[in-house]
């Protein structure tokens, strides 16, 4: 880390829902980043838990004297990913002006040494970048998806329909390309772990809150592209990703759960607000023509069935056919 960049203010906001324990694992996981970053400071914003997470994080806080550059806002409703964070930003910049980053992090993540720093170092050498984003990977190293294309009528086609040959062909709009070792300019990261200058803020506005969960960091990162930012993915700086265990989705050691409504809502929104209604429709169009053909496949080679329980039956019911206005 350059010496010259420990005297950076960063705020790394937080939140958590009913998960008081990785959040307290991801907060042990930054003292050694704060000592190498002293203005360094945290925003956990709790959701509403209503269960034991505001008073076993605050004793945590407590008990490890984190007060000074830890803080809880215990929030008065459930609004969501988007919501949790603006709530915590919005509490920075009416407070303090002079921020040179915030972190969005989420609770089911433990920092690996230095990944703060190399963040924090690459923003510094690239002006032009306004959000990068961190590797995602396993415990035991192996990394995770974490740097993506944005979803088109085309990538919808590919994720509904499975087919090799249509992948290859379809194979520069596919979401998430291959995993890469080195430094590149994507179109979006996750908010997993998400590095943004305040000055895209000023410039697009804070995270849509009318998503409750998934696809509000696409968009946010879709409204940065529109105002001339760059979003890039920083590999050298790692983090552990305990996949699904903070939204209960797509968690890996479980049977794949019927998708929540919220869930099909965030996806239509993005297409609705960013392409309009008649792309959103032909998009919807596409991936159930698709999927069922796919399902068709599956079940003339016998194939085991991995996909959510009803999954063309809520995506159907949560096209813009029957959701015709934004």
């Amino acid at each position: 880390m350059n010496i010259g960049h420990s005297n950076k203010s960063i705020y790394i906001i937080i939140v958590n829902y009913r998960t008081p324990k990785l959040t307290m694992d991801c907060l042990k996981s930054l003292v050694s980043e704060k000592s190498k970053l002293p203005l360094l400071k945290v925003i956990v914003v709790d959701n509403k838990s209503e269960d034991n997470s505001v008073s076993e994080i605050n004793n945590a806080i407590k008990e490890n004297n984190w007060q000074e550059w830890i803080y809880l806002i215990a929030s008065g409703k459930n609004g969501g990913f988007a919501y949790g964070n603006n709530l915590g930003i919005k509490s920075v910049l009416e407070s303090n002006g002079n921020i040179d980053y915030f972190l969005l992090l989420n609770p089911d993540t433990v920092i690996r040494e230095n990944a703060l720093t190399t963040l924090v170092e690459y923003m510094e050498q690239n002006p032009q970048t306004g959000i990068a984003g961190s590797r995602l990977e396993d415990l035991d190293k192996t990394p995770q998806n974490s740097a993506f294309r944005f979803r088109t009528i085309f990538s919808e086609l590919d994720s509904a329909l499975r087919l090799g040959i249509a992948s290859r062909i379809l194979n520069k709009w596919i979401v998430a390309p291959p995993i890469r070792d080195s430094n590149f300019e994507t179109d979006w990261v996750s908010g997993a772990s998400m590095i943004i200058r305040p000055k895209v803020f000023t410039d697009v506005g804070l995270l849509d809150e009318m998503y409750f969960m998934y696809c509000e960091e696409m968009d946010f990162c879709l409204q940065a592209k529109k105002a001339g930012w760059s979003c890039c993915y920083v590999p050298e700086s790692r983090v552990v990703h305990f996949v699904g265990q903070s939204s209960g989705i797509n968690s890996r050691d479980q049977k794949p759960s019927r998708r929540p409504k919220y869930w099909f809502d965030s996806r239509r929104r993005y297409f609705f607000k960013n392409y309009g209604w008649f792309y959103s429709a032909l998009t919807d169009t596409v991936w159930m023509l698709s999927f069922s053909l796919f399902k068709i496949r599956e079940f003339i080679q016998g194939k085991e069935n991995n996909d959510p329980p009803f999954l063309f039956r809520d995506f159907f019911f949560n096209t813009v056919f029957f959701h015709p206005f934004l």
